[in-house]
Formats: C-alpha cells, sequence, structure tokens
C-alpha cells in the first residue's frame, strides 16, 4: 500500500492511490464490475444499467439508508478487461488501472474530484482497498487518515470538507 497522493497535472485535481493485491488481474476485475463482489468492499451499491459494463451504460449508486440517505449516478466511459476500468461516480470521475506485478495485481486507482473531497475521498478509498484487499480497517481508521490528508492537501486545495454525516 501506498499513501494516496495529490495530483494536478490533469483538467481537474484528482487523487491517486496504489495497491499490490495478491489476486491476478482477471479476478480484480471481477471484484471491481461484479455487483455481488463490488458489495464487499465499494461504499455503495453498483447497479449497471442491462448488467453489463460497457462504455456508455449508466450506472446507479444507492448508498443505504443507514449509512447516507443518497443515490448517485454515472456512467462507464472506459472498458479494457482486465486492464482500466473507467465511470463517472456523482461528480467524480473514478479510474482503475490493473497490472500484472509479482504473481498478482497493481492496482491504481484516480479518483477526479472537486478540491475539497481529496482528503474525504483519499481516507475513504483507503479504507474501501483495505477491504478490497481482504483486511478488516478498524471503524475509527478513517478519521485518523483524514486528518492526515487534510494536512497535507489543505496548503495546495484550501479546507477540506469532512466525511457526510
Amino acid at each position: 500500500m501506498t499513501d494516496a497522493t495529490l495530483l494536478s497535472d490533469r483538467g481537474r485535481h484528482a487523487v491517486r492511490l496504489e495497491r499490490h493485491l495478491a489476486d491476478p488481474p482477471a479476478v480484480v476485475w471481477r471484484a471491481l464490475t461484479e455487483r455481488e463482489q463490488l458489495r464487499s468492499w465499494f461504499p455503495c451499491d453498483v447497479i449497471v444499467e442491462g448488467g453489463r459494463w460497457e462504455v456508455g451504460a449508466a450506472i446507479t449508486f444507492p448508498f443505504s439508508p443507514e449509512a447516507l440517505d443518497l443515490t448517485l449516478t454515472g456512467d462507464v466511459l472506459e472498458v479494457d478487461e482486465p486492464n482500466i476500468l473507467a465511470f463517472t461516480w456523482g461528480e467524480d470521475t473514478l479510474r482503475f488501472e490493473l497490472s500484472p506485478e509479482a504473481g498478482g495485481t497493481r492496482l491504481v486507482l484516480v479518483d477526479e474530484l472537486p478540491p475539497d473531497a481529496a482528503a474525504r475521498n483519499a481516507a475513504g478509498w483507503e479504507n474501501c482497498l483495505d477491504r478490497l484487499a481482504g483486511l478488516d480497517p478498524a471503524r475509527d481508521a478513517w478519521r485518523a487518515r483524514f486528518e492526515r490528508y487534510a494536512a497535507a492537501f489543505e496548503p495546495a486545495l484550501g479546507p477540506q470538507r469532512r466525511k457526510p454525516v
């Protein structure tokens, strides 16, 4: 695992996270694209129109009402199985890049986002990627990660939004 880094060499601000996963890219791809597997690590449900990840397909992202009464929408932007998956997620654009590495997979997640969401999303994605890797992050792990990223990102991006309550 590497800490999230801030990217400013694109049209929008972005955070980049990287993980080594023990499974090969084909297995990780299924974790990124199969609804039942997504439920184990993604922060909300993921419903792809027609059930197929195809460029242009609409996506609905309902959060559980207990966590956050919100439903985001998006569209599939790029699909190159098992290497690249990109889609919009509300205001964000998520890009997952998979490549074989040391008998497993190197996963790179780039989240293009509003500047004031960088620390919140970096902390949240770290927790999600922990779950994807089979780890169980502590319930309050998000808070310490947010504080660390807010301190690192605020000089470049300004005040950071906390997690929605």
